[in-house]
């Protein structure tokens, strides 16, 4: 059996095919990754064209720097997800510091206040994308469908106990989204 700390398999192996330049391996990575990547870009940019500029960018340092990542610092959809809110955060913050220059009507601390709330975004979506199913479907029946637990609990098919259980761990994962920092394993730099 493997060490707790070892990495997943998939990620390990992945880094090593990128390293070795094997096209197909970007092709499952982007398969596997795009979607949190332009969800996570468009949240942060609020804009589709930039979204797909960051989705490019992202992939394509992965394959020009397929070693930037370390296995050991934590899985690789992470830090995927970490090297796309910099570099969204970066983008915002060069398209409204430019729009700043051109006399725009945001000050500084506006920016900052609106990278702010748009990293707190993305890091909530990261979070509920990232969650076990049965607790993100409890999150989904409660805020979507405005169901109480026992609702949820008999659409679900579980005990009222256990839906009260999810809901308020899948809560707590999500209140996390305020805290400073990247998300739960976002390890290390990117």
């Amino acid at each position: 059996m493997a060490k707790k700390d070892a990495p997943p398999r998939w990620d390990r192996k992945m880094q090593q095919r990128l390293a070795r330049g094997e096209a197909a391996a970007l092709g499952e990575l982007y398969d596997r990754f795009a979607s949190l990547v332009h969800g996570l870009a468009h949240r942060v940019l609020d804009d589709e064209r930039a979204a797909d500029g960051i989705t490019r960018e992202v992939f394509v340092h992965l394959w020009e720097h397929p070693d930037a990542y370390d296995p050991r610092q934590g899985p690789l959809r992470s830090w995927v997800a970490a090297l796309t809110h910099r570099l969204a955060v970066q983008r915002l913050r060069a398209t409204e510091t430019a729009a700043l220059a051109e006399g725009g009507h945001d000050s500084g601390e506006d920016l900052e206040l609106k990278v702010r709330h748009a990293s707190v975004a993305a890091r909530a979506d990261y979070i509920v994308q990232s969650m076990p199913a049965p607790l993100r479907a409890a999150l989904e029946r409660a805020y979507f469908q405005r169901r109480d637990y026992r609702q949820t609990a008999t659409d679900l098919g579980i005990t009222e106990d256990e839906a009260r259980r999810r809901l308020r761990l899948g809560l707590q994962l999500l209140s996390t989204a305020h805290d400073a920092g990247a998300p739960p394993g976002y390890g290390g730099a990117v």
